[in-house]
């Protein structure tokens, strides 16, 4: 390094040399309090994404444009109060203030509100709300419930000022006064659609058996508005409650242009509140006039059923003969039957008796008939005794002449010349030598039948003939 270029560096090291020396945390608390103070509260708009809710209750996510991506903090304690739930793809305007994280070295804004950005992204996200609630088969024409034709009592979910209830109450009055519950609720802003499913839920659960008997109809009204004056019966949390509620319920939200999401889960839809009261209750005037004139009905009819029965009953009555007489001419007949009938019989009854006697005088005594069957036996038997001896004399000779033969034949006569039988253990004759072996035991049979056990010795078994004078060792 030459000494021209030392001599420029050394000025410029005296220059940083004055800059005070910070910290990494004193610089990014100091950056902090700057963006903190510089831009305070501001309004962005945006498009969210990546949005998480940690177990905290935190919400963290980010806000994206087509240039650039920031990232947003919602703390538990604002997430309650927030008009509508954050979802990935919103269009939203953003209200907070600019800070950042000093451990991450980012900057990011921690909201406390949060808008659509105009009505077309609030339209998308209800149509996207609306296609997944039908997908779960909310909206299906089979979970309507059919309404009661007269409710014996009426719950009604709605503002409890205004003209919506008074509407109802007085149309109610003139058509058909029935008890009426109200469970009073904002019907907008924050919170309100948490309160209008609780309220739902509420009557859904009120026991019949209690003081107060449960409503077998509900109302969910309010007046006309805004789309988003009207988002809070357009809320997730609504629509499922409506779903769920076992009570038929009719929804009257805004004027008859206006449509919400609980309008395709509701069981009815009115297009006023004071239309959701006339399809509440009939009315009771032209309800009694009918009935008055079913009843003149009724009773018209059934004289005319009366009139035409008497007259049919007149035209076969006509139609049949004196009974006196049709009597007279039956029993007559019915003596003429019994007559033949008596006869009949009597004649029936003295052909078989006639029978029975012929029939008696061809049996024989029984006593003449086993003693001409004791004659048969008797001749039967001598016969049998005289020609027993030809049939038995032929076989005799047979036995006889088989037994000389058995006896000739017959191993004894063998054993009356001198031999022996030898049998093995197990009393079969040995007709070998080599069927024996050294030290085997063997019995003897002889002419008179005696046995004597043996044992044979040494020269039993011999693979060599034995000589002509030795009858080797046999015991």
């Amino acid at each position: 390094m030459t000494n021209e270029t030392a001599s420029e560096i050394t000025p410029r090291n005296n220059v940083l040399g004055n800059v005070p020396e910070m910290s990494v945390s004193e610089l990014a608390f100091s950056l902090k309090r700057t963006l903190e103070e510089t831009y305070g509260r501001i309004r962005i708009r945006g498009e969210l994404s990546g949005v998480k809710v940690a177990a905290s209750g935190h919400m963290y996510a980010d806000m994206k444009d087509e240039g650039a991506v920031i990232n947003i903090v919602c703390w538990k304690g604002v997430m309650s109060r927030l008009s509508l739930m954050p979802e990935d793809g919103m269009d939203v305007i953003c209200t907070g203030k600019v800070t950042s994280y000093p451990k991450g070295s980012r900057y990011q804004i921690v909201i406390d509100s949060i808008e659509l950005a105009g009505e077309g992204a609030l339209l998308k996200m209800l149509e996207d709300r609306k296609k997944k609630l039908a997908a779960e088969g909310l909206f299906a024409p089979e979970r309507k419930k059919p309404l009661p034709f007269i409710p014996h009592s009426i719950g009604v979910v709605t503002s409890p000022t205004g003209a919506v209830i008074r509407d109802i109450l007085h149309r109610l009055a003139d058509r058909f006064p029935r008890p009426v519950l109200i469970w009073p609720v904002p019907v907008q802003g924050d919170n309100a659609a948490d309160k209008i499913a609780a309220a739902i839920k509420g009557f859904d659960s009120i026991q019949s058996s209690g003081a107060m008997r449960r409503p077998d109809l509900l109302i969910v009204a309010r007046g006309g508005g805004s789309l988003e004056d009207l988002m809070a019966f357009n809320e997730e949390s609504v629509v499922r409650a409506v779903a769920d509620c076992s009570i038929p319920v009719i929804s009257a939200v805004g004027h008859e242009t206006d449509t919400t999401l609980i309008d395709y889960v509701s069981d009815l839809r009115a297009p006023t509140p004071t239309g959701a009261a006339e399809m509440a209750v009939p009315v009771r005037a032209n309800l009694r006039t009918q009935i008055l004139d079913d009843e003149k009905r009724l009773v018209s009819g059934i004289s005319r059923l009366f009139e035409e029965m008497r007259h049919r009953l007149t035209a076969q009555a006509a139609r049949l003969g004196d009974p006196g007489r049709i009597l007279e001419v039956k029993t007559q007949s019915l003596d003429h039957l019994s007559q033949k009938l008596v006869s009949g019989f009597e004649r029936g009854l003295s052909g078989k008796r006639t029978r029975m006697l012929e029939l008696g005088a061809m049996l024989r005594h029984p006593k003449d008939r086993i003693a001409e069957a004791q004659k048969i036996l008797s001749i039967r038997t001598d016969s049998l005794m005289r020609v027993r001896n030809k049939l038995l004399d032929e076989p005799q000779k047979r036995f006889v002449h088989a037994g000389r033969m058995l006896e000739t034949l017959s191993f004894k006569s063998v054993l009356n010349r001198g031999f022996v039988v030898v049998r093995d253990d197990q009393g079969k004759p040995v007709t070998a030598a080599d069927q024996t072996r050294t030290g085997q035991s063997v019995r003897l049979q002889f002419e008179d039948d005696k046995l004597v056990d043996a044992v044979i010795g040494k020269g039993g078994k011999s693979k060599k003939p034995a000589k002509a004078d030795s009858q080797g060792q046999l015991f």
